[in-house]
């Protein structure tokens, strides 16, 4: 994930968002964020449109783990980016949303920039980013500074194409309610969702860690979103799973900070 530490900032130019801002506020913890990804892709190929676009125009299946980097890759720009940063990938996510067209298997053509669909992506990704935030890093967070990071992540999904983007808590729990009927698991949702769950650690070091984190993920879900997918965790299981995310976050937080 790309943080503020990476990026050159000419004449203050802090892109979208800037210090004190919710979203680098909540886009700025590595574990949080990795976990909060790993249930937005769950919840997203919920939806038939964003299966069809990963299982038809992607090489998910030899390269699931370079698809995540590339996803964490944007949202990293898009956060800390300079707004040159922010406007060329975006520009270039919108080229790729524009060749994504096809037709499902009922024979109902799909699109990836359609604007409906655009904003189901961005619902799923802000809902679980911020639910992992207060999960894992900071539960004291306001609900006002959550509508403020909501409204915040409105602007870049605008930008990207989206149309009527929930802003407070109240319209993202009324969106994601409204969806609901839409959504669908079936043999080609379980097939994306188990390669990305058996996605192998880099080294046999990080293994542990890598577990962990996704199976945070799963538990982050909600709870209609688990048991389409059928990966409900067992109570005692869940616990000892949020348990062990706490405490690897707070060793990567350690671990990655300034000296």
């Amino acid at each position: 994930m790309l943080g503020a530490d990476d990026v050159a900032f000419a004449d203050g130019d802090h892109g979208l968002f800037g210090p004190g801002s919710a979203s680098w506020r909540v886009h700025g913890d590595f574990a949080s964020m990795l976990i909060g990804g790993v249930a937005a892709l769950l919840m997203q190929m919920l939806h038939p449109q964003a299966l069809a676009g990963v299982w038809d125009h992607s090489d998910w299946r030899r390269d699931m783990a370079g698809r995540l980097r590339r996803t964490a890759r944007f949202v990293g720009v898009a956060t800390y980016g300079s707004s040159a940063q922010v406007e060329a990938a975006v520009a270039r996510v919108r080229r790729i949303h524009a060749s994504v067209r096809g037709v499902l298997p009922d024979d109902t053509p799909y699109a990836a920039d359609e604007p409906a669909l655009l904003r189901w992506v961005h619902a799923c990704e802000v809902d679980c980013f911020l639910r992992a935030h207060l999960r894992y890093r900071d539960p004291r967070m306001t609900g006002a500074e959550q509508d403020r990071y909501l409204a915040e992540q409105a602007r870049l999904a605008r930008m990207l194409g989206a149309e009527d983007v929930p802003e407070t808590r109240d319209a993202l729990a009324r969106h994601l309610r409204n969806v609901r009927p839409e959504l669908r698991a079936d043999a080609r949702t379980r097939e994306v969702s188990r390669l990305m769950l058996a996605q192998p650690s880099p080294s046999l070091l990080t293994a542990p860690v890598n577990g962990v984190l996704l199976r945070a993920g799963v538990d982050l879900l909600p709870p209609w979103a688990k048991r389409m997918h059928g990966l409900k965790l067992p109570p005692g299981r869940a616990a000892a799973v949020r348990l062990g995310a706490l405490g690897l976050g707070s060793v990567l937080r350690w671990a990655t900070a300034p000296r």
